[in-house]
């Protein structure tokens, strides 16, 4: 994995805590890499296979309900999981773009922490690189980012707030 430019911190403690994997089925082979970095991050910080979901999707324009669905669900927190590889039309700048912004927006308007584990790159070589290869495990860090979300959280040993339906 690469050197992260975030400062070091405490190692991942994932005991007692309830996590939802949600990744993407559109290019799987990237996708399935990710997916399998989190929740190895997640076992390896302690999550029992009891409390980690895995949630797979069409594509990352689905995650965003699915998300709100597991958050709502009490979770400790959510991993979100995409791939989206640039192509010849503005359909790429459109998904990244409402993607990125309406998993934002979910995660400010809830309370369980969402982390962002979606890739938006030129080609497929650039995605594997970034799905375990010399660029790291997107996937990876996103659980690691979970994880520390879920301890910062001011109930983190409860069992979870309930999360409002979307903006009124």
């Amino acid at each position: 994995m690469r050197d992260s430019s975030l400062p070091a911190s405490d190692p991942l403690d994932a005991k007692g805590l309830t996590f939802a994997v949600v990744a993407a089925r559109w290019n799987s082979d990237v996708t399935d890499r990710l997916l399998d970095g989190a929740v190895e991050t997640l076992r390896r910080a302690g999550a029992r296979d009891e409390d980690v979901s895995v949630v797979r999707v069409p594509g990352a324009f689905e995650l965003v309900s699915a998300c709100r669905w597991e958050a709502a669900r009490n979770r400790s927190a959510v991993v979100s999981l995409g791939c989206l590889i640039r192509g010849e039309t503005p359909h790429f700048d459109v998904l990244a773009h409402g993607v990125a912004a309406a998993l934002a927006g979910l995660n400010a308007a809830q309370d369980v922490p969402i982390a962002f584990g979606v890739l938006t790159c030129d080609d497929r070589e650039q995605a594997m690189e970034r799905a375990g290869g010399s660029a790291g495990n997107a996937g990876a860090e996103a659980a690691g980012a979970a994880i520390v979300m879920a301890r910062l959280r001011p109930s983190s040993s409860a069992a979870g707030h309930r999360v409002p339906a979307g903006p009124r």
